[in-house]
């Protein structure tokens, strides 16, 4: 039986030793917190998930909440004009429902099933050092932890990262309480509201530690009026000057928030990061390897939302591709070709993120602008969010919207 060690309990660790230790590898995850830790901790992210991700859940038994937990039915655009009027304003329904599960509950869920199903749960910070003795001791250590000391194990891939700061100033809080939108009341869905030189809005619905929620989530332009975290408020004040920037930047937003409250005293959050990709080995001092998944080797900034879908994507390539490496040893070669078969994958939510990042062109407002007029285009910009490969056939490049346009 192959012995593996994934450091990190996260999304793609979690999933990735769920999915081994179903084939009956003998599997250990190393986790810096309890399952009783995350659960009460702060909030870690939106993790809005779409189908492909949320089926391969359900195709291994972790879907536990998907019952319980608001879907969200399609995703809503809106573009401020300097007056807090709207200069669009459309909603594009997903052929297949979302949702986004609070990671402190799924994360704390997983661990625990984990180790229901009889897998060996490690409550220690790792460091170096201890990667140094614990190597030779598997056949395949994955680091699957996007912060702290283990990412610098893993060089930036300069060709496939054009930034060196982050793009966005980050912002959150979970809520109750949110009013639904008066043009859709019965149907939940994601927000996007654009304002133009600021940054962006997401409302996000959600499920937390108490029930279902709503995610306010800002990003705002470095420098820019959205960028007010550095003194890192408490929650009451983080949730007041939240509202205040939507009162002033999206006030048809703002007008369904007369009554909410934050879920939890743990439920803002408040930060930014620089996008980046890594190489995928990364060497120890005792000249042992270890290889990235996830956030540690491509870390997108989350105005696409696909955070938590590229790390249950990467989850499922990475077990793909020990499966069908049977007895062979793990070596820097199989690490290298097993990230860049995921990479095949990712480098378009890579591109796709990276240019929304930048001032819309025209062939991009030309989309936005059709997409208010013709639900097909509505409809297929929307439900890119769940294959983003389909953008680069007709969203990323002038030519093929214009011939895209032309047939709608």
């Amino acid at each position: 039986m192959r012995k593996v060690l994934v450091v990190g309990a996260g999304q793609s660790g979690l999933q990735l030793a769920l999915m081994l230790q179903e084939r009956e590898y003998d599997v250990t995850v190393m986790s810096a917190r309890t399952p009783e830790e995350i659960r009460g901790g702060r909030v870690m992210s939106t993790q809005g998930m779409f189908h492909t991700s949320l089926q391969h859940e359900r195709d291994h038994g972790l879907n536990l909440w998907e019952k319980d937990a608001v879907r969200f039915e399609g995703l809503g655009v809106s573009v401020a004009t300097p007056d807090g009027g709207r200069a669009l304003d459309w909603f594009g329904l997903l052929d297949h429902y979302g949702q986004s599960i609070d990671q402190r509950v799924k994360m704390a869920g997983w661990a625990e099933l984990f180790e229901q199903r009889g897998g060996k749960l490690l409550i220690h910070g790792v460091t170096t050092a201890d990667l140094n003795s614990l190597t030779s001791l598997y056949d395949l250590v994955v680091v699957a932890a996007g912060k702290g000391e283990l990412v610098q194990l893993f060089d930036r891939h300069p060709e496939r990262s054009p930034f060196t700061s982050p793009q966005r100033a980050l912002s959150l809080a979970y809520v109750h309480g949110l009013a639904p939108r008066p043009e859709h009341p019965d149907q939940p869905g994601v927000r996007f509201n654009i304002v133009p030189g600021v940054g962006e809005l997401f409302m996000i619905p959600g499920y937390t530690t108490s029930g279902n929620c709503d995610i306010l989530f800002f990003e705002g332009i470095p420098g820019g009026p959205l960028d007010c975290w550095s003194d890192q408020p408490g929650p009451d004040e983080h949730l007041a000057r939240l509202l205040d920037l939507m009162r002033t930047y999206v006030p048809w937003e703002y007008e369904r928030c007369a009554d909410v409250e934050l879920t939890d005293a743990r439920a803002t959050l408040a930060g930014g990061y620089t996008p980046v990709v890594r190489r995928p080995v990364g060497e120890l001092p005792d000249g042992g390897i270890v290889l990235g998944m996830a956030d540690v080797v491509v870390a997108n900034d989350p105005i696409t939302g696909q955070g938590s879908n590229n790390a249950s994507k990467c989850a499922v390539s990475y077990l793909d591709s020990i499966l069908a490496h049977g007895d062979k040893p793990f070596d820097r070669v199989w690490m290298t070709a097993t990230f860049e078969k995921y990479w095949d994958y990712a480098q378009y939510v890579t591109t796709w993120t990276n240019a929304l990042l930048g001032p819309p062109p025209e062939h991009v407002l030309q989309i936005l602008g059709t997409a208010q007029a013709k639900d097909a285009v509505a409809r297929r910009f929307v439900n890119g969010f769940d294959n983003p490969p389909d953008y680069f056939e007709w969203f990323m490049d002038p030519a093929k919207t214009a011939a895209y346009l032309a047939t709608v």
